[in-house]
């Protein structure tokens, strides 16, 4: 190790999921000496053993290359003694109320002690006025909010190449406000310096906001059907107003993953404690529902009764380059069809250990085509990129009935259709005999 690595700033890192492990590898790779931990021994021998079991371009690459500067612990007290900084990467899942559970979070905080040599940096998505509860509750040790704003599949790559990295402390923690920022200063994004509270806005209506765009295309989409407009000329025209821009507006079957629907309801909730209604969000919420229903309407338009049919879903984790099932669509659709007395086979190139326990009835095949044969429709959930390159031709002898509903608009219409396929999409004209 060179004299420049020897002082970089050692980092703790508590909680070893996602963004706790793309955390952890990434300061690696910047030079800094990282003790995490976690409460799951088996996770942890795991990733002593270098082995990883989450589905992130890059990681198990990062952790390899780095592995002299990485050590994972089950002792928090490792942490602790060799390190000041503590980046808590605890996961914040829904309540069954909708609020965000911050149990995890709250034993980290019980395990800590405000001696005045550490800092506290919450990474984990929490509500505004968690950091202001956690301040009075450690009174002498210094907190810091930096929010995450990684995506999966491209989570190293964003960590290294951010847009903007906030750091929300009080006035009297502006000390070890400057020291987290100063991790970052190398990687080039705008550092937003602000006070707590503010910090832990800016991560929940970041994701609100994305969320109500992917809805109000979605609603223009729907629109678009009854009118015969095609949706992504729409988008594309909206998108080259620079006051509007092209991102998230590209319609489909609704949002899903670990963020955007946790965020938006526990937003939608803060507001309701704090007396505000937001109405806005109830409204992103029911259209993102409402999405995944639409996908059962267009088959029962093509098939009728969907008793007995056997449908096909291509995809199944809730967005391509993961295996997060976390809200995926296909959870929600794949009990839709069942309901609907449908036979449902799936298929997924990464996440079918994780699915097998999640959709129960639905039968796994190792293979697109091997999902697709002896199948009545299909619907693509999942806008994998070997998707778009599959054998259409040979797919269409495969099946009972040629009939695709395209959940992302991602596959080219015209050369589904000269395969032998019905198709559909989200908003944009259908080709084939049952849609001309």
């Amino acid at each position: 190790m060179n004299t420049s690595e020897q002082s970089k700033t050692p980092v703790g890192v508590v909680g070893v999921g996602w963004v706790g492990l793309v955390t952890a590898a990434c300061f690696a790779e910047l030079g800094h000496p990282v003790v995490a931990c976690d409460v799951v021994q088996e996770k942890v021998d795991s990733l002593n053993r270098g082995e990883i079991t989450i589905h992130e371009p890059g990681l198990a690459e990062l952790l390899a290359k780095n592995k002299e500067r990485l050590e994972f612990t089950t002792e928090i007290n490792e942490v602790l003694s060799r390190t000041k900084l503590l980046f808590v990467c605890v996961d914040t899942p829904p309540t069954y109320s909708g609020d965000a559970d911050l149990s995890r979070v709250r034993a980290v905080v019980a395990d800590l002690k405000a001696d005045g040599d550490h800092v506290l940096i919450m990474k984990s998505t929490v509500p505004a006025g968690t950091g202001e509860t956690i301040r009075r509750d450690l009174p002498g040790m210094a907190y810091v909010s930096c929010p995450e704003f990684l995506k999966e599949g491209t989570a190293v790559k964003d960590f290294l190449n951010p847009d903007r990295v906030v750091v929300g402390a009080a006035p009297e923690d502006r000390t070890a406000a400057d020291e987290v920022a100063s991790l970052y200063s190398s990687l080039g994004g705008e550092i937003v310096m602000t006070e707590v509270s503010s910090a832990e806005m800016i991560k929940l209506a970041s994701n609100a906001y994305l969320a109500t765009r992917i809805s109000f295309i979605n609603e223009i989409a729907n629109v678009c059907e009854e009118v015969g407009a095609d949706v992504g000329e729409v988008a594309r025209g909206m998108g080259l107003d620079e006051r509007i821009g092209p991102h998230f507006l590209r319609p489909g079957i609704g949002f899903g993953g670990s963020c955007f629907p946790k965020d938006v309801n526990a937003l939608k909730l803060l507001a309701g404690n704090s007396g505000y209604h937001f109405q806005l969000l109830n409204s992103v919420i029911e259209v993102n529902e409402l999405q995944k229903r639409r996908v059962v309407s267009k088959l029962t338009k093509h098939l009728g009764s969907l008793v007995g049919r056997r449908v096909a879903l291509l995809g199944l984790a809730f967005k391509p380059d993961t295996d997060d099932m976390r809200e995926a669509s296909s959870l929600v659709l794949s009990a839709r069809l069942r309901g609907e007395g449908a036979e449902v086979v799936a298929f997924d190139p990464v996440a079918m250990d994780q699915a097998r326990s999640l959709l129960p009835g639905v039968e796994m095949r190792d293979t697109a085509l091997a999902a697709l044969e002896g199948s009545d429709a299909a619907v693509l959930v999942t806008e994998w990129p070997e998707f778009r390159e599959l054998d259409w031709a040979g797919a269409a002898t495969l099946m009972r009935r040629p009939l695709i509903i395209d959940g992302r608009n991602f596959l080219d219409a015209n050369v589904v259709h000269g395969a032998g396929f019905t198709y559909e999409g989200i908003g944009r004209p259908g080709v084939g005999a049952d849609t001309e």
